[in-house]
């Protein structure tokens, strides 16, 4: 069935290559930027990301104005406005953002006050209060799992208050993804296994909701086979440059799906095992993944038979009956899954983290059932459902 109404929309170009940073100067130069902020965080300075970038502009006989490397793993306001800070005091006119989830939101956050000036992000804080424009920003992923670098959405702490306040909107969007694979080769491999699923279920997600569209589809089912393809063989050869290119390409691709096409029931768990119990993104998405499926499987078993196709190949799609499809779908999930435990120990259930309690699932229950995600899950699904999912988690 086609849909009556949609939208899809990515504006961000992306740039993808063994040698894709050699490229950014260039880039830059053609939208008017010569003074760059780099804002990055400790770790990626620390294991010499950084260089990579630093000779690009060397060999283009370009310049870095000022690097900022103070973003914590769950950033704050405080780091928002100290990075504008050092934006205005070395008069940039570009930002570039070299690292994970929270340098890539921050870095979008950044924008805003160096765009808009002033210091009060809060005034932004919502859906589209932003009217124009920003500064130009390139995003340049060292992870292969959030997806940020194509998505209108930016989340910072309020550390104050205790609360993670939501920005969203079109022209937090960065003008670029640079996809290089030296800025992945040296993730270990838990991290590599943990971002990838996520990716994973951005992409699942993407496809199975309410929300997708034949757009956002092609995205989403390519993501999935590249991640199937490469995920296992690059914790195996953690050094193998192809691989983690596809695996960057996928992570970007899932992005596009999820930021068009929405996610579901996995994140509105994921998002509430977090809070709850401090448990990395990427770790939640692994736990949920296949419980989330099972639980919406006879209100879109069809969507899920359709995911064995990149997920498992056509000999094995061809082989298997249409009836069974779904089910198959989701055992290649688990298979995958139990391939990256035999790894690296990446947990597949609650108990197997270690930080989870059975006291707590009550309470993740509770915040799931109030998670924005769950709007666009194919099923409803309420407290004593979702508590029978945490169990089968368990």
């Amino acid at each position: 069935m086609s849909k009556p109404y949609y939208e899809f929309f990515c504006p961000v170009k992306v740039i993808a290559g063994h040698a894709a940073l050699e490229h950014v100067p260039f880039e830059l130069n053609i939208l008017g930027a010569q003074r760059p902020l780099i804002i990055t965080d400790k770790g990626v300075r620390g294991v010499g990301l950084l260089t990579h970038v630093e000779a690009a502009f060397a060999a283009a006989g370009a310049s870095i104005a000022a690097i900022f490397d103070d973003v914590p793993p769950d950033s704050s306001l405080q780091t928002v406005r100290a990075a504008a800070k050092a934006y205005r005091d070395n008069n940039c006119d570009a930002i570039i953002a070299v690292g994970g989830g929270s340098v890539i939101d921050t870095s979008k956050a950044v924008n805003i006050l160096a765009s808009e000036g002033g210091d009060d992000l809060l005034a932004y804080s919502g859906a589209h209060v932003l009217k124009r424009p920003l500064r130009p920003l390139f995003v340049v992923p060292t992870t292969s799992g959030t997806g940020s670098e194509t998505t209108a959405i930016a989340v910072i702490s309020d550390t104050e208050k205790g609360v993670k306040m939501p920005f969203v909107s079109y022209f937090l969007m960065p003008n670029a993804a640079v996809l290089d694979s030296r800025m992945t080769l040296t993730l270990p491999p838990h991290i590599t296994a943990m971002t990838g699923m996520d990716a994973l279920t951005h992409a699942v997600e993407a496809f199975t909701c309410l929300a997708h569209n034949p757009i956002s589809d092609a995205y989403a089912t390519g993501a999935i086979k590249k991640i199937t393809d490469n995920l296992l063989n690059v914790l195996d050869n953690p050094t193998d440059a192809d691989g983690r290119l596809e695996l960057a390409q996928a992570s970007t691709m899932a992005g596009v799906a999820f930021s068009n096409a929405m996610v579901g029931l996995v994140h509105a768990l994921g998002h509430s095992l977090g809070a709850v119990c401090h448990l990395p993104h990427g770790l939640c998405m692994n736990l949920f993944l296949p419980f989330a499926l099972e639980y919406n499987k006879d209100k879109n078993g069809d969507r899920i038979a359709e995911l064995l196709l990149p997920l498992a190949g056509a000999d094995v799609y061809a082989a298997t009956p249409v009836a069974e499809r779904a089910d198959r779908a989701i055992a290649e999930i688990r298979r995958m899954r139990d391939e990256i435990f035999n790894r690296c120990k990446l947990p597949r259930t609650l108990r197997e983290t270690g930080k989870v309690t059975r006291e707590q699932l009550a309470q993740i229950a509770e915040l799931t059932l109030d998670d924005g995600a769950i709007i666009i899950n194919p099923k409803e699904a309420d407290r004593a459902e979702i508590m029978a999912i945490l169990e089968k988690a368990w």
